[in-house]
Parts: C-alpha cells; sequence; structure tokens
C-alpha cells in the first residue's frame, strides 16, 4: 500500500533573511536516506552561505527566480525552470529578486547537515 505523507516537517534553514524548509520525504520527516524532497519558500533578500555538498541537488522553480552562483559565474533561475547542481561542486543560492522564490529541491542522496559543506 503506498504511504501517505500528510503533512512536511519544517526544518531549520541558513541563510538571512530566514527561509521556510517544509521536507516531505527526507532524513527528518520520511526516514528515507537516498532521497529527500523539500520545497523552499524564501524571501527577497535572502542568501545563504556557499556550499559544496556530498549530494546531487536537482531544483525546480515554481516561483518567482533563484540566483545560483557557482565557480566561475552566476545564473538566474526563473519560475518554470530547474537546475542540477552536480556532487562536489561549490554552489551559492539566494533570492535578490522582489518576489523572493518558491521552489522544490531533491536531493540524491538524502539532504543532511553534515553532507552539506556549507562556507564558514
Amino acid at each position: 500500500m503506498p504511504k501517505l505523507i500528510e503533512a512536511p516537517t519544517v526544518v531549520p534553514a541558513q541563510g538571512t533573511p530566514p527561509k521556510r524548509i517544509e521536507e516531505f520525504a527526507g532524513r527528518v520527516n520520511s526516514g528515507h536516506e537516498e532521497v529527500s524532497v523539500a520545497r523552499m519558500k524564501s524571501p527577497k533578500g535572502w542568501v545563504e552561505p556557499g556550499q559544496r555538498p556530498d549530494f546531487e541537488e536537482i531544483t525546480v522553480v515554481l516561483a518567482g527566480t533563484l540566483r545560483v552562483e557557482y565557480e566561475g559565474g552566476a545564473m538566474e533561475v526563473c519560475a518554470g525552470q530547474a537546475v542540477v547542481a552536480r556532487p562536489g561542486e561549490w554552489v551559492r543560492y539566494s533570492t535578490p529578486g522582489s518576489a523572493g522564490a518558491e521552489y522544490v529541491a531533491v536531493c540524491l542522496p538524502a539532504f543532511s547537515p553534515a553532507s552539506v559543506h556549507r562556507d564558514e
């Protein structure tokens, strides 16, 4: 029988001003270690430290624009677009636009604080 996930778990977020992370599947909400799926809602002006995670992150932007900085440049990912960051690749996410952004992040394997390797 399929398992219903009735609601996500809100998990702590990095960056300022604070964003909201709602984990539907992953280490916290469902016990999945191989994948995590979370909806992010980040306000205008949000920025987090750079990171070099051990996991692949596939991000689908639902609304607004997500800025993705990487070694050698930056890109704007708009609603209806997606971006894939590979394991070991340095990235920094932010939402400098006036609307902020809403997006879904899928991490393989599942996100964990120990495997994200944020900049100091």
